[in-house]
């Protein structure tokens, strides 16, 4: 049976967000240096709105989005029905954080951040994750990114990683390339508190399996805020230090084009398969908005094969398969070896 939330859960979970868009916008502006967000407010006629904060042609990024929204209805769309049936007739209300932030330099990887929370008639939930995506990967960032939200998880539940980190892998999955997104991080939805921790819909994966072995979840609605709290701060620890340390990496035209031709996976996966974007499209969201997270520029190679042994090969070999980042010392042997440690 769930609990119910607390009296003030909407705007208290509102307040986390708006609150994390602050921070990282503030920061990324200082880290950039030169550009500057712009905001759009905007209101929905179903009923809620939000802030849209883009910034563009700055010294560090060529696009960075950070996007709030607090939307109410009064039918939630077929695709979340089908995972909470028991939601179905009832008013529901949803708020959100999200983020993508497209680097110039092909050294600095791509990233990704959505935390959110719903109610609708008896149930609630959040939901979240980040992740990164890299075009010229070291071990070594991949590595910090997964310890700072290892941590945060931690502070919650030492057994969350376990099941979110592999959830991550498996959900930021291009079916139709039969590769990761990415390096992954950490991916979570549907969680109130009840049940097993993994609610996703392959049983036979490794997030099913690792949530089967922990057992059912005894984390309430604090709980599970303290978790979107704590990833939400892990951001900037997770993903700055990589930014400071490439950002003077000198590129050459090659390293810029193989950036557009990997983004072409990034576009696939936002418009084919993320839950996200169909979820905005299919509940009359803004369309800018929702399709903020696309890179300014990208292209598509018919064909491509990257030169055996080079960086290129070494990123679909390796870094767009599910790995033991943290503690594979074979993958740290290589990666060493390959000077695509540090």
């Amino acid at each position: 049976m769930l609990k119910e939330p607390p009296k003030n859960s909407r705007e208290k979970t509102k307040n986390l967000l708006l609150n994390l868009q602050d921070k990282i916008c503030s920061s990324l502006e200082n880290a950039d240096g030169k550009a500057k967000f712009t905001e759009e407010s905007w209101l929905r006629d179903e009923g809620g709105g939000g802030r849209s904060r883009v910034l563009k042609n700055g010294t560090i990024f060529e696009q960075a989005g950070v996007n709030f929204s607090e939307v109410q209805g009064k039918e939630l769309p077929q695709s979340i029905i089908s995972q909470r049936p028991e939601a179905k007739g009832h008013e529901w209300f949803a708020t959100g954080t999200s983020m993508v932030l497209h680097p110039k330099n092909p050294y600095i990887p791509t990233v990704h951040l959505n935390y959110r929370y719903f109610e609708a008639g008896p149930v609630w939930w959040f939901g979240g994750g980040a992740d990164l995506t890299p075009f010229y990967p070291y071990l070594c960032d991949v590595r910090n990114f997964h310890k700072e939200h290892k941590k945060a998880c931690e502070k919650v539940d030492k057994n969350l990683y376990k099941v979110l980190k592999p959830w991550c892998d498996e959900y930021f999955f291009l079916k139709h390339r039969n590769e990761s997104r990415g390096i992954g991080g950490i991916f979570y939805d549907y969680q109130d508190g009840t049940g097993n921790i993994y609610r996703g819909n392959n049983k036979n994966g490794q997030a099913s399996k690792a949530s089967q072995k922990i057992g059912k979840s005894n984390l309430n609605w604090d709980d599970l805020f303290s978790l979107a709290e704590n990833c939400g701060q892990a951001f900037l620890p997770s993903y700055m230090p990589i930014v400071e340390k490439r950002v003077s990496q000198n590129y050459s035209s090659k390293e810029k084009e193989f950036q557009l031709y990997r983004r072409g996976r990034y576009v696939e996966f936002n418009l084919v398969w993320d839950r996200g974007t169909i979820f905005g499209l299919q509940t009359n969201g803004r369309t800018e908005s929702i399709l903020m997270s696309l890179p300014p520029l990208a292209r598509w190679e018919y064909g491509y094969k990257a030169k055996k042994a080079s960086r290129e090969e070494f990123l679909t070999l390796i870094f767009t398969k599910p790995q033991d980042w943290l503690n594979d010392k074979d993958l740290e042997k290589f990666c060493m070896e390959n000077n695509i440690f540090n």
